[in-house]
């Protein structure tokens, strides 16, 4: 190594090594088990998607990482401190990566001067440079005819601080933490798909920050890589977004960052976790205490898919992460990803009778059985039975999930088109459900269902009434046999969505639902 070069590795303080023995496997190493998720449209033009995980295997010599600008200093200071967050658990991958022989390539944009003469430096110079499938750019903007536009406002460069940090270039390297071995490569310009060529890399992994702006855009990145004709994934959990929570869409600083990977996972490529390489559970944030809802949406009849994604993006961006689980609109009992629910905190189900596969069905059950809690509206105290059908082989149905789940026993509904009067429950007017809500300015706008008498264990929080007919519960709460608890509400016509209380009931549902939980957000979303 040169005197020039040592004393950057000195500097560095992020060991930069020459041995080329740390590479680990070769061509014949065992392929790599990745869980890849992407989004499929419901259908073309709905503009709804499934998102759907499946296993893929790659190999580990066909294989590249590219690590885009995890500087050692940002000019946003929240910025710094989640770089410097994820950063350990980033070099854990890294080295499991070289273990199995893939090559790192780090780059850490603007700061080439400082790792110049260095053996990971010149290997990436030295790569030849060869024709590609499109022009190569030195940067690639947003393409609109292919992508709309992002789904954040980063206009104002994205600091969430508050106030906002001064912008500048103040970095000088790559964070001290992510090791440089000896068989890695460093660049920060277009030399990286010279350098993939020149190996055979077929497939590249990217992470680093930030998504909306050099994660897409650098000319060694995910925009360009799909262009060049790569296999492209990004690794969720290792980047973060530019993006400031006071500006649009308003919702949380982690849920921008999930808003844009939704984006490039619609867009430009799948994505996987970096448990894919240590195991455990994904890396999240120490600040990201959102609990996650999982919203399976199959029923036709209200509008649902619809009403609830534009709820959600509304009233729980700031609180919760959501996740959104289509039916299939060709195959009743299709649900694509359904698995998802397995890794959420509160399960809110708008479905009207759909038998499920017995897969699904599993996931469903064990679920509840493990104590977690269930928020319904509308169809979803019928969303598995066929009212006295039997399904297919081998579909299965749940006909006892109304009363076991919901404590409710739905019979049908009474009258179209006569609005319903709400009133408040007898001792409920101190529910926390209730908090806020004008329940004077509530008022059922879809026919009123026929469901008591109600289980034991259930507290009726709103009642539902229509002239000449019987008073029913529109609104409850269950304790289940399993200990975990439910809300319901008959409620979720599209009208009702439009009135600020029925928004406020349902937003305390979810709230409720969280707070019951079984507690895990403190350790198992965390990284160790």
């Amino acid at each position: 190594m040169s005197v020039v070069a040592a004393a950057i590795g000195e500097v560095a303080g992020n060991a930069i090594e020459l041995a080329a023995g740390d590479a680990g496997g070769n061509s014949a190493s065992k392929p790599l088990t990745l869980h890849v998720r992407k989004r499929v449209e419901t259908k073309r033009g709905s503009d709804r998607f499934h998102s759907v995980t499946e296993t893929v295997a790659w190999d580990p010599a066909k294989t590249a990482i590219i690590v885009c600008d995890m500087w050692n200093v940002h000019w946003c200071k929240g910025a710094t401190r989640r770089v410097a967050e994820m950063a350990p658990r980033m070099n854990e991958v890294l080295n499991a990566a070289r273990t199995r022989g893939v090559l790192v390539i780090h780059c850490p944009s603007s700061t080439m001067k400082f790792y110049a003469g260095t053996p990971q430096r010149q290997f990436a110079q030295r790569a030849p440079h060869v024709s590609t499938k499109t022009p190569l750019k030195g940067g690639c903007g947003l393409d609109k005819s292919r992508e709309g536009r992002l789904p954040i406002d980063d206009s104002d460069g994205g600091c969430d601080c508050n106030p906002p940090c001064k912008q500048g270039s103040p970095w000088t390297h790559e964070i001290d933490t992510l090791r440089i071995a000896g068989p890695d490569a460093i660049t920060d310009s277009a030399e990286a798909v010279y350098l993939l060529r020149e190996r055979g890399i077929e497939n590249v992994i990217v992470m680093g920050v930030h998504t909306n702006m050099c994660v897409l855009g650098r000319p060694f990145s995910i925009r360009q890589l799909v262009y060049q004709g790569l296999n492209v994934v990004l690794m969720r959990d290792m980047t973060d977004t530019m993006y400031n929570s006071r500006s649009a869409p308003f919702v949380s600083h982690f849920t921008g960052t999930d808003l844009v990977v939704e984006h490039i996972e619609k867009h430009w490529c799948p994505t996987i976790t970096s448990a894919d390489f240590l195991g455990g559970r994904e890396f999240r944030f120490p600040a990201d205490s959102r609990p996650t809802v999982a919203m399976v949406i199959a029923e036709p009849e209200y509008k649902t898919a619809r009403t609830l994604p534009e709820f959600a993006a509304k009233e729980l961006g700031k609180e919760f992460r959501v996740s959104l689980i289509f039916g299939s609109e060709t195959d009743r009992s299709d649900i694509p990803g359904f698995e998802a629910i397995d890794d959420a905190d509160v399960l809110l189900v708008s479905v009207r009778r759909r038998p499920l596969k017995p897969e699904p069905m599993k996931v469903l059950r064990d679920w509840v059985s493990r104590g977690k809690p269930v928020v319904g509206i509308r169809t979803a105290c019928h969303a598995f039975s066929l009212r006295d059908k039997a399904p297919k082989p081998p579909l299965e149905t749940w006909e006892t999930w109304d009363p076991e789940v919901f404590g409710g026993h739905y019979v049908n509904h009474m009258g179209k088109d006569v609005q319903t009067s709400i009133r408040l429950a007898p001792e409920a007017a101190s529910h926390p459900i209730l908090k806020g809500v004008e329940v004077s300015a509530l008022a059922g706008n879809g026919s009123l269902y026929r469901v008591k008498p109600l289980v034991k264990g259930a507290e009726p929080l709103l009642i539902g009434e229509i002239p000449d007919k019987p008073a029913e519960p529109i609104a409850w709460t269950f304790t289940r046999a399993d200990g975990g608890k439910s809300f319901y509400t008959s409620l979720g016509h599209p009208d009702d969505f439009a009135e600020p209380a029925f928004r406020r009931l349902l937003v305390n549902a979810v709230r409720w639902a969280a707070r019951t939980a079984p507690v895990h957000l403190s350790s198992d979303l965390r990284s160790p």
